[in-house]
């Protein structure tokens, strides 16, 4: 049985959007593998029901601003990083504007380093959690809250930093004015919307170029 003029109209509406939709969230997905990252370290945690981390943007920040230091510097996948603990109240905390009252104790540290980006799912397994050393870490049970960064060095190298903390969730590293001072120009850091830079940003741009051809397509069959 033929549909109507009117049905066939709506069938197409319906499909223009959910193509638009599917899109974009695809493109929203891509924006920042550091929450990506975020997600996979609890969900190795939770198979072992153990509790979720907080995702804090205070300790993301300061984890890409550690990893910043280490650019320039890989050797068989492992960065070579010269961080003493006075960099993170001297240095880190301020530029990424955390309120030094509230910076608490960080429990551990992940760092790694690969001769080109690698998508998380990849990173994770390949960069970060690679040895039981690490592995141990990532579950280890008094940890509370996690923090992710990574930045790519011009033509080089990709780093990734993981900080930990087992401080009260919600209450440390808080960041002034909910970071809205913090001026991103490199990589990127877990619980911010902001995408990264380089080829995380050209992913979620590609994407929305995608998900707009889609939309018109859509409309230009529907007035055919």
């Amino acid at each position: 049985m033929a549909m109507t003029p009117g049905r066939r109209a709506g069938v197409w509406v319906a499909l223009c959007h959910s193509l638009l939709a599917a899109a974009l969230v695809c493109s929203k997905n891509h924006g920042n593998p550091a929450n990506d990252l975020v997600d996979m370290i609890n969900k190795n945690r939770t198979a072992l029901k153990l509790p979720a981390l907080n995702d804090s943007p205070g300790i993301g920040c300061m984890a890409l601003q550690y990893i910043e230091l280490c650019k320039g510097n890989c050797t068989n996948n492992v960065p070579h990083c010269n961080v003493t603990e006075d960099d993170f109240t001297e240095i880190f905390a301020p530029n990424c504007g955390v309120e030094l009252p509230t910076f608490g104790t960080l429990t551990g540290q992940i760092v790694g380093c690969h001769s080109k980006y690698l998508e998380p799912s990849l990173a994770f397994s390949q960069v970060l959690v690679k040895d039981n050393t690490s592995l141990s870490l990532l579950r280890n049970k008094s940890h509370t809250e996690v923090g992710v960064g990574l930045v790519r060095a011009h033509k080089g190298p990709s780093f990734w930093c993981v900080l930990f903390s087992s401080d009260h969730a919600n209450s440390t590293f808080v960041l002034e004015d909910r970071g809205i001072g913090i001026q991103q120009k490199k990589g990127c850091f877990s619980g911010s919307s902001n995408p990264c830079s380089g080829g995380p940003k050209r992913t979620a741009t590609l994407m929305s170029t995608l998900a707009v051809a889609l939309y018109c397509l859509c409309i230009l069959l529907f007035h055919m």
